[in-house]
């Protein structure tokens, strides 16, 4: 099996397994998501958890992927910002802007989105686990502070598809700025 079919299996279960940060009258459960990623708090995570949760489902893929790759000069891949910083940076990585409608998403693509939970750019990302003629099904973190499986519409609020390819290892002696 493909890494990439690996990680969209992966991703819908673990999504499934109601992760969860402050709700529902419960202690969080995203210790495991955030843990690694440096000054995180379950408070300081709570809802802002997507991009680790994505980052858990890539490790347990088996992707080899820092926390804080070199082509990240804002912050880690706990941020969606940082994603797509260094998508863009690195040439082995697939990047494809969401308006492209010549595009075949795939199965453990990377989706990040603008604008789904607030008035700002790349807010929110997930892993797509089935594509459809006018929409992704994703396994997301953090969908209003829950994981879960969601139907998106293909539209303006997808800013682009990652495509990490199978195998994938990250050397930082080979990625410096």
């Amino acid at each position: 099996m493909s890494t990439k079919n690996t990680l969209a299996k992966i991703a819908k279960m673990e999504a499934l397994k109601c992760f969860h940060g402050f709700v529902m009258q419960t202690e969080p459960n995203i210790d495991l998501i955030i843990y690694g990623f440096p000054n995180w708090s379950l408070e300081k995570a709570d809802r802002n958890w997507c991009a680790a949760f994505i980052y858990y489902c890539c490790k347990k893929a088996g992707y080899d992927i820092p926390i804080h790759p070199n082509e990240c000069r804002s912050c880690n891949l706990g941020g969606c910002g940082a994603w797509e910083e260094w998508a863009l940076a690195d040439d082995r990585i697939g990047y494809v802007l969401g308006n492209n409608d010549s595009y075949a998403p795939e199965i453990g693509d990377i989706v990040l989105f603008d604008k789904v939970f607030n008035d700002s750019e790349h807010d929110h990302i997930g892993i797509v686990i089935e594509n459809k003629s006018n929409s992704i099904v994703v396994a997301e973190g953090n969908i209003n502070n829950i994981s879960g499986i969601i139907e998106r519409k293909k539209n303006s609020h997808i800013r682009a598809y990652i495509r990490i390819p199978d195998n994938f290892s990250y050397n930082e002696n080979e990625h410096t700025l």
